[in-house]
Formats: C-alpha cells, sequence, structure tokens
C-alpha cells in the first residue's frame, strides 16, 4: 500500500541509516556482550584461564588453554567447544543452560568463514604490568593527581594543536540548548523552552537544570548502573527484593541535594556507622547501604561458609570497581596477573566484609537456602510501607504454628541421636527423616519471613535492605585458589597496600566506615579521578579514559592525563559537588562545540579522542523512552511510591513472567523510566532493546548497538504506537499538525525536502488526513534524529 512506502521514505528523510551489518556484529558480539564479558574482558578487569573475549588480539591468543577461536577451523576453535558444552571441564556460560543450538551454528560458521572481528586491542604492548606494589606506584593511576594551571579548553586546545588540528564552532543555540536538557535531566526541551532560549541565558538554564528535580531523576540512574541495581536476585534463584527501591528513592534524592560524592561513598558503605540527627536520618543512612546487599547472590549455595565468601567477595568487587575502577577481585585466587595487587591484599579487604552482615530480605524456601532478613527502619510519618498488615490473631497463629515446628524439628533430631547411641539401623527411614527435614526448613522459613515483616499486633514494619556489622568480627583466612576448603593464613584486615595509606581497624567493628574513609581520602589517587572521569564520560559519550570501570594496567591509558588530574583536583576543592564539576564542564566551549563532521580531522582521528568537535550520541535507553512520554503530552513526572515488586511478596521472577494481569513493565504508568521496576533476566523491552545496563555489573559504560530488533521494535512496538497516537491526539487541533509535531520532537520545523515528503505522504490533501497522522507521528518517534544528541 502507498502509505506505509511513503512512511518509511519519510522515516529515511529524518537520517535513519540501515546499511549492513555485519555477521559478527548482529549474531556474534552481543552473545559475548551478554554471556562472556563478565568473566573475560578488559572492560571487567577479569580474565579468568588468562582469557580475554574483548578483542580480536584476546580471542585468537586465548588463555591458559589454548587458542579460543582459530579461524576457519571450528574443532580446533576452545570457545566453541565450550559453549556446546563437549567438554565438562570447559563448559561456557558456568552454571547455566547450554546456549540455543542457533546461537551455535551461529560461531560455528562464524568460525568456518574466518572468524571476521574488527575490535581491536587497547592495550599498549610495550608495557609490562606492573606487579609488585614498587613497580604499581609508578604507574599513572597510582600516582596522585598532578596540579597543572590551566583550563578545560586550554587543555583540550593544546593537545588539538600538537595534531595540527583546530576546535569545531560553536553549536547553535537549539543545539545545544537540546544537548544541555538530555544530558542534565534526560528529556527534550519544550518548543515554549526553546523559543525562549539564548546564548546570554546559557548559565541561567544550566542553574535551572541542576536545580530541577529531574535532575537527580536522570543522573541518580547513572550511578544506579555502577550500583548494579535490581530488584531481584538473578542466578539460579531469582526471587524478588521488595525492598530495593529504597536504595533507587534515597540515589535520586542524594543526587539531587549535591550530597557530596565523599560523604555519597561513605554512606554507601557505612552509613549504619555514622551518627545520625534524628530518626529520618537514620533512616536515611540505613537505606544507603543497600548498596552492598543489591548483589546477586547464590542463593541455593548449600554451605554456610561458601555462600558467605561468594558475597564478601561480590561486595568488594563492587565497591573497589564502583569507587577505584579497580579489579582487585582478581586476586581471590591468585595474585592478580596485570595489577598490583595480591591475594593479601585481597584477603584483608574480604575480612572487612565478612564482618559484616547483609541483609537482603529472602526467606529460606524451595529456592533460596540462606535466609537474607532485613532491617527495620524507625517509623516516619508519610511513611511508605509496602508489605502487607495482618491480623494480631494471624501473628499469633503463624507463631503458634512455629512453636510446633521447632518443637517437631526437636523431637526427630533426638529420635535420630537416640538411634545413633543405641546403635539401630534407620537408613529404611532416611527419606522419611530427610524429607521432614525439609519441609520444617522451608515452613520455617516462610513463617518468620512473614513475622519480620509485621509487629505483634499485625502492623506492617517499615523495612530496608543494608548492612550492618556483624555479631563476630573476624579475620579472614587467605585460601589457597580461593577454595574454602583449603585455608593458609589468616590475614589483618586492611586495604591493599600499592595505594600506601594506612589506617588501623577497630577490634570491635567491621572497619567499613575506615574503609569509606580510605577511599575518600585526599590521598587516595583513584577515587576523584574515576568519578571525574565517569561525569565526563557521560557529556561526552567517552570518558578520558575510556574504559571507565578499569583504571588499571589492563585498561586504556588517558588521552588527557593532566586534564583528568585538573578535573580530579578541581572536584575536590569544591567539596567533592557533582553538580559544581557538570556545571564547569557544560559550560566549557569544549562541550560547546559543533557535531559538524571534517574530514581531515576525521581522518587523523576518527574516534574523536582529541574532541576536535562535539560527538552525536544514541540517547540511553530511558531516555528514548521518556522523550516519547514527554512529546507525547503523557509523562507523568510523579514519583511511584514503591514499587511493583514490593507488593508481589518476594516471588520469583520465573513465576511473576506467568502471571498475565501485570503489565508487560511490572508498572504500567506513564511515570520516568527510572520507577520501572528491574528485575535481573527480565527487563522491559522498550529498555532492553536499546542497551539498558546490565544489572548483574558494574556498568560505567553502557553498550550502544544498532541492530535490526530495534528498528522492529520501533515500527511494531506497542509502545511506540500508542505514543505515536497520543502525539497525533496532542497535534491534531494545531494550525499545522505537521509543524508542531516536528517542533514537539526536535525544536525545528521540517526542511523543504522533508516538507515535499510529507505533503506527497498525507497524499497532497488540502489538510492533514487524521487516519495517517498517527503513522506521520511514529516515522518521527522512530527516526534516528529522535534518539541522537547532536
Amino acid at each position: 500500500m502507498k502509505p506505509p512506502i511513503l512512511l518509511w521514505m519519510l522515516l529515511v528523510a529524518i537520517h535513519v541509516k540501515g546499511g549492513d551489518v555485519t555477521h559478527f556484529e548482529t549474531k556474534i558480539r552481543p552473545v559475548l556482550v551478554k554471556h562472556c564479558y563478565e568473566c573475560h574482558s578488559v572492560e571487567s578487569g577479569k580474565s579468568k584461564g588468562g582469557l580475554t573475549l574483548d578483542t580480536k588480539q584476546g580471542i585468537r591468543t586465548g588463555g591458559d588453554t589454548g587458542p579460543a577461536v582459530v579461524p576457519g577451523d571450528p574443532a580446533k576453535s576452545l570457545l566453541l567447544s565450550a559453549i556446546k558444552h563437549s567438554d565438562p571441564d570447559l563448559e561456557m556460560p558456568p552454571k547455566k543452560p547450554q546456549l540455543s543450538q542457533a546461537v551455535i551454528a551461529d560461531f560455528e560458521a562464524w568460525i568456518k568463514a574466518g572468524a571476521a572481528d574488527p575490535r581491536e586491542s587497547a592495550l599498549p604492548v610495550a608495557e609490562r604490568p606492573p606487579l609488585d606494589v614498587e613497580s604499581g606506584r609508578k604507574f599513572w593511576s597510582y600516582q596522585k593527581p598532578k596540579p597543572v594551571a590551566g583550563t578545560i579548553d586550554g587543555f583540550i586546545r593544546a593537545k588539538l594543536k600538537e595534531h595540527g588540528l583546530e576546535p569545531a564552532p560553536a553549536a547553535e543555540p537549539v543545539v545545544l540548548l537540546r544537548r544541555l536538557y538530555f544530558d542534565l535531566i534526560g528529556l527534550p526541551p519544550t518548543p515554549e523552552q526553546s523559543a525562549a532560549f539564548s546564548m546570554e541565558k546559557l548559565e541561567a538554564t544550566v542553574d535551572e537544570l541542576l536545580r530541577s528535580p529531574r535532575f537527580g531523576e536522570r543522573w541518580g540512574r547513572h550511578w544506579l548502573d555502577v550500583a548494579r541495581f535490581a530488584e531481584s536476585n538473578g542466578r539460579e534463584s531469582n526471587l524478588t527484593f521488595p525492598h530495593a527501591w529504597r536504595y533507587r528513592d534515597y540515589v535520586i534524592d542524594a543526587v539531587n541535594a549535591d550530597v557530596p560524592f565523599d560523604r555519597f561513598i561513605t554512606e554507601q558503605i557505612a552509613g549504619d556507622l555514622l551518627l545520625a540527627r534524628g530518626d529520618a536520618e537514620r533512616a536515611r543512612l540505613l537505606v544507603a547501604t543497600g548498596f552492598l546487599a543489591l548483589g546477586p547472590k547464590g542463593l541455593n549455595e548449600m554451605n554456610p561458609a561458601q555462600f558467605a565468601a561468594d558475597v564478601a567477595d561480590e561486595q568488594l568487587d563492587t565497591v573497589t570497581r564502583a569507587v577505584l575502577a579497580s579489579s582487585i577481585a582478581c586476586a581471590r585466587c591468585h595474585d592478580h596477573k596485570t595489577e598490583p595487587f595480591s591475594m593479601e591484599d585481597y584477603y584483608a579487604l574480604a575480612g572487612i566484609f565478612k564482618s559484616t552482615q547483609t541483609f537482603y530480605g529472602n526467606w529460606i524456601d524451595s529456592e533460596n537456602n540462606n535466609h537474607g532478613h532485613l532491617i527495620r527502619l524507625p517509623e516516619l510519618p508519610g511513611q511508605v510501607i509496602p508489605n502487607r498488615a495482618v491480623t494480631a490473631e494471624r501473628v499469633k497463629q503463624l507463631k503458634d504454628d512455629l512453636a510446633k515446628l521447632n518443637a517437631e524439628e526437636k523431637e526427630q533430631k533426638l529420635y535420630v541421636a537416640k538411634a545413633k547411641m543405641e546403635g539401630r539401623d534407620i537408613s529404611a527411614e532416611y527419606h522419611k527423616i530427610l524429607t521432614t527435614a525439609i519441609r520444617i526448613l522451608w515452613t520455617r522459613g516462610g513463617i518468620e519471613g512473614q513475622l519480620e515483616t509485621v509487629d505483634d499486633q499485625g502492623h506492617a514494619l517499615p523495612l530496608c535492605m543494608g548492612a550492618l556489622d556483624a555479631k563476630r568480627i573476624q579475620d579472614s583466612q587467605l585460601y589457597d585458589r580461593g577454595e574454602i576448603a583449603h585455608p593458609v593464613k589468616a590475614v589483618p584486615r586492611g586495604f591493599p597496600q600499592v595505594v600506601g595509606i594506612k589506617a588501623a581497624l577497630p577490634k570491635d567493628q567491621s572497619g567499613r566506615l575506615e574503609l569509606a574513609q580510605w577511599l575518600v581520602s585526599r590521598e587516595n589517587p583513584l577515587t576523584a579521578r574515576v568519578m571525574a572521569n565517569r561525569v565526563w564520560r557521560h557529556l561526552f559519550g567517552a570518558g578520558i579514559v575510556r574504559t571507565a570501570d578499569n583504571f588499571g594496567f589492563s585498561g586504556e591509558r588517558p588521552s588527557h592525563p593532566e586534564l583528568l588530574d585538573h578535573l580530579a583536583l578541581r572536584f575536590m576543592d569544591g567539596g567533592w559537588s557533582v553538580k559544581k564539576l557538570i556545571k564547569e564542564i557544560v559550560m566549557s566551549e569544549t562541550y560547546r562545540q559543533d557535531s559538524t563532521h571534517r574530514s581531515e580531522a576525521f581522518n587523523q582521528d576518527p574516534d574523536n579522542r582529541l574532541l576536535w568537535r562535539a560527538s552525536k550520541r544514541r540517547l540511553d535507553a530511558e531516555v528514548i523512552r521518556d522523550s516519547m512520554l514527554a512529546v507525547a503530552g503523557v509523562l507523568d513526572t510523579s514519583r511511584r511510591p514503591g514499587s511493583l515488586v514490593g507488593e508481589l511478596e518476594g516471588q520469583s521472577v520465573s513465576l511473576i513472567g506467568f502471571n498475565t494481569k501485570l503489565p508487560s513493565d511490572l508498572d504500567g504508568s506513564k511515570r520516568r523510566s527510572i520507577y520501572l521496576p528491574v528485575l535481573r533476566d527480565q527487563l522491559p523491552d522498550v529498555l532492553e532493546q536499546f542497551d539498558v545496563a546490565n544489572p548483574n555489573l558494574v556498568t560505567g559504560n553502557r553498550d550502544v548497538t544498532n541492530v535490526p530488533l530495534q528498528a522492529l521494535y520501533l515500527l511494531n512496538g506497542a509502545f511506540v504506537q500508542e505514543q505515536a497516537a497520543a502525539l497525533a491526539r496532542r497535534v491534531q487541533s494545531s494550525p499545522d499538525p505537521v509543524k508542531a509535531a516536528f517542533q514537539l520532537c526536535f525544536n525545528r520545523l521540517p526542511d523543504e525536502k522533508e516538507a515535499a515528503l510529507v505533503a506527497k505522504f498525507f497524499q497532497n490533501g488540502p489538510a492533514v488526513d487524521s487516519k495517517l497522522l498517527p503513522a506521520f507521528c511514529q516515522s518521527l518517534l522512530a527516526s534516528a534524529e529522535f534518539r541522537l544528541v547532536d
């Protein structure tokens, strides 16, 4: 039919680029990213078995067992053998179901065809890794930032001049305004805001955006990526975390309040150990420690000591990667292969987390062998409490049932002990005894979990995930090859030696407060640099260090080291204010450059590492969704009280998927995307299609893909069609609906070519055909211009 053909012509006219996508980019790289990079990549800082899979060199060189991929020879390619589960000692992904036959066939075809791979290694080949403390302290990131006089623009222009390049001219005011709105609050400016803007109002506009409540929602989401925020456990036992949303709200509020970053970090690692002025602050500080509780856990682990060691490992890895961009967890089984971290460094930190009790709120049942408990919060006026109240009679019944179970368990234990003492053979009763023990265990877990959420009268209690000091403060053993069955020696709690800051840890506390103070000390060379780099990355599309979560030897080197030091020192001198740092950067001429392509500069610096122009950037998944709601006029900017996950009472995510009464995004509202539930392994389509952060990992750099499924979603997705219809209704009564729609979506009018195509699309009628208007509006929402920022 004519209209769909013209719709696609219009899409092309508004800069939708098709182009061929290679077999590697569509079939191979996404699988590697999803299933392999967590343990085998430069960005993660992990190379288990000596193997990295995120570069051509790494995948072909292979690891300890040989080349992962041998081009043209599937039989010799160990990666193919691993994903086929051909060898029980070499199965990838480990402890997970085998990948689909279609995926395996894709890998086999890729290898047979020569394993084309466009990726290049980011590692400098000539350098040797700093494996000891002395050489580590000579490595750039472990040296304190050096003060160098200059400005952002001065550092950038000096580097451009070295390479014979000039900066781009300033962007048009409307282009800059859209850039600021998307970068600072994650929403497009309205036509009215665009019309009122001028360069004379730039600073006032920046200040207004930094004050907006929407700022915390945009920049809070950046930190949630780093904090691997999720509302379910993931892994084999994907139970929900009904109280995780409190940490989400804490982050949004802290970012809006511009809590100094050193304090922000301290609250999340040791909020429970800080003094509080009143119940409201005490509650806020307890919620902040949810940072330590959000990670995925092996809930079905039967060995409590192994479970505790694994939880401590995940917390240690998250803290050091999020704050220091360092992969210290790689030293669990052996001294780090490329960084100056020893096993002693690892287990010194591990003792701090082993002296910490983690509260995550999943009780023992068929999917969980490790009761998580929750922290009770002070009761405050207007507090959101999602867990349900029950009657006092129900509480009494639960307590009676618990007493009966305990008595039954005691009786069974006495029976077994007596039989053993008398030398009687009760092996024939083994199945019955075991079945009874499991029934008691699971039933008691459910009862205890319910009783934890209410008081004696059945009133629902305010609860949160988080961390407190454990009853037993302990140094960790150093385990041979990381195996808890093989302890070698106790390692006093402490910090990695390479940083060179010593502190005495109290005998009666975990040491988390001292760890937080060590992390945010001005003497620590990493923390301010890492955060300044994260801020730069969100404003320019790439960090000064592109491997935002890896400042070690296996990561990239800074493109402008003096500038990074300058920003880190300015950040600390400015009271660790993230808003001040952002303002300084966005007010620079470097940020305000135009994005126009220049061949001579591109040929010399195709990745724009020298910043000779502003880079065009694809919007984050949340910003694409929120912008569609905004231009359609249906965005609800109120905060959702709690989360729908909090009302599901610890259900398994696999069961939630079968509940047809729930909305597909587990929310069903038109609120901002940060309030959509984040369930591991079941993220909303509207976000997953556009590379939302993997909530299992610390994510400073999201992937940015361009794959056919995105185009299909934009054409056929129910959410996109609904917003297109809402946009059509919004502009229908305008004197010129086409111009109104362009202004809402792009803050501009259609150019001559677009206007001609629009007229043809509407069949040259005297007025816009209301039946075709939603399709026209969908073409705007589906265009590349809508999801790109100049």
